[in-house]
């Protein structure tokens, strides 16, 4: 009897799952597919420049303190540039901080700690 009701609750949970499913890509295909007027997103846009200029020296509450400089004013550059290397790089990299490292030279030399 324990197992009849545990394949009904999670026969119940299954299908409220797919129907939320089934609504989210209902509404992302909406959203996908709506119009917006160009005229009404560029008045929006200065509205919003406009309101920025006025209150630069205060960031916004809802935009992350990491991007706003010292002054409050929006950063425009990019925030982490990230530079592949191969791994040979990597280990002579890692190598030299090892070696450089106060604690290698002792061990090399035979000294305990």
């Amino acid at each position: 009897m324990l197992h009849l009701l545990y394949i009904l609750a999670f026969t119940i949970i299954a299908f409220v799952a797919v129907g939320n499913l089934i609504r989210n890509l209902l509404t992302l295909g909406m959203d996908s597919t709506r119009n917006y007027t160009p005229q009404a997103d560029a008045s929006q846009y200065h509205q919003k420049t406009n309101s920025l200029m006025a209150s630069a020296s205060q960031p916004r509450s809802g935009s992350h303190p990491e991007l706003f400089d010292d002054m409050g004013k929006v950063i425009d550059e990019p925030l982490l540039i990230m530079r592949s290397i191969t791994v040979e790089d990597a280990r002579e990299q890692l190598d030299a901080l090892y070696n450089a490292s106060p604690e290698s030279t002792s061990i090399e030399r035979g000294e305990e700690l």
